[in-house]
């Protein structure tokens, strides 16, 4: 298999096959409470997107040009949080400065983005599986685009829904998680993509 196959192979099961909110149940946090909105789901995305391939890929070069060479790869946990944390706040300052109204819209959920378990499982992961920089690079995207598909599709789900007639026991957290269970079992019969 060449290099750019298995590129290809990595990133389209980290978008569907491997995805980190429908298959790991990761990141529900963000996923429940941003996605009522779509501008603030896309938003939310765009930020991931971001922070997530940046963290992971500076965390790839400190855990493997720090931390191993120097034995201390029992820090990585606390490396790549630490490294997840400086990339938030940078966006965040950014967002704050040039974009205030979607720094406004997506609100706590923003500095909770140092706090997402999918960007440090995938830095995690990143190490776990042995990927190289560039297949950890791709990894990273394809998990972010994977997280980004997931917001984008509960966001316009939930937005149709507001006009549907909903009987009270089902309305807002059993309904959203019925919905989110509808689409992981269809995002599970994803799983042999890219084998």
């Amino acid at each position: 298999m060449s290099e750019l196959q298995q590129l290809g192979q990595i990133l389209l099961q980290s978008i569907f096959a491997q995805n980190l909110v429908f298959i790991r149940f990761l990141a529900l946090c963000s996923f429940v409470g941003l996605t009522a909105n779509f501008n603030s789901a896309v938003g939310m995305s765009w930020a991931v997107t971001f922070i997530t391939v940046l963290a992971s890929a500076v965390s790839f070069l400190v855990y493997h040009y720090l931390l191993v060479p120097f034995g201390l790869e029992y820090l990585q946990t606390i490396s790549f949080i630490l490294t997840i944390a400086v990339f938030v706040q940078l966006v965040e300052i950014y967002l704050k400065k040039a974009i205030p109204s979607l720094h406004r819209m997506m609100g706590i959920y923003l500095p909770l983005i140092a706090s997402n378990c999918m960007i440090l499982a995938v830095a995690l992961l990143n190490i776990t599986e042995q990927y190289n920089l560039l297949e950890a690079t791709v990894f990273s995207l394809g998990a972010s685009i994977g997280y980004a598909i997931a917001l984008i599709i509960m966001a316009g789900i939930r937005e149709r829904l507001v006009y549907a007639k909903i009987p009270n026991l089902m309305k807002g957290y059993p309904l959203i998680f019925i919905t989110s269970a509808f689409i992981a079992i269809a995002f599970m019969g994803l799983q042999g993509l890219g084998r």
